[in-house]
């Protein structure tokens, strides 16, 4: 096969390829990025392609090991280890958060708040706040992505409810 033949084959699956791509980054900008380096990698490996064997299949390959190498090359990157005697690994999001709101409430009474949801709610919740995303979620707890994120949704407005309860409830005592 021609190097334009071979450019030609690997462009006539950009479209389940983009599907693929959005499925995997759920961010339009990054699985465009995503394609353009699997035909990257493709036209410069052509060599390595076998004539007769599924195209597509080694294209998808590409794909999902250059999402891999980039989610641990990110992981990577955020993730800072603390020389202290117990050594801790922190992965941050790269942006600092300072939180500005001032609050009685002990952890606790949140690891309390938080064992009173209900299950379904709580085990994706606590996923999503140890960095999971809610693809990785879904494909773990084999649940539908939106069924995901509702639940998800729930436990962060019961928990708003029980600790502003909680809040308003300490405000009173202390006022009194």
């Amino acid at each position: 096969m021609s190097e334009k033949e071979f450019g030609s084959a690997i462009y006539s699956h950009e479209k389940p390829l983009k599907g693929f791509a959005m499925k995997l980054t759920q961010d339009y900008d990054e699985a465009s990025d995503l394609l353009q380096e699997t035909f990257f990698k493709a036209y410069k490996n052509r060599t390595k392609f076998k004539e007769g064997t599924n195209l597509s299949a080694w294209l998808y390959t590409i794909m999902k090991n250059a999402f891999i190498t980039r989610y641990q090359k990110m992981a990577r990157q955020n993730t800072f280890v603390d020389t202290t005697e117990d050594a801790h690994h922190l992965n941050s999001g790269g942006t600092p958060v300072q939180n500005l709101a001032v609050s009685n409430l002990t952890m606790q009474e949140l690891e309390s708040m938080l064992n009173r949801l209900d299950r379904r709610f709580r085990e994706p919740f606590i996923m999503y706040f140890r960095g999971f995303k809610y693809h990785e979620i879904a494909q773990r707890l084999d649940l539908p992505l939106g069924t995901i994120k509702n639940r998800i949704h729930v436990a962060r407005q019961e928990l708003q409810y029980k600790i502003s309860l909680t809040t308003r409830r300490t405000a009173r005592i202390h006022a009194n």
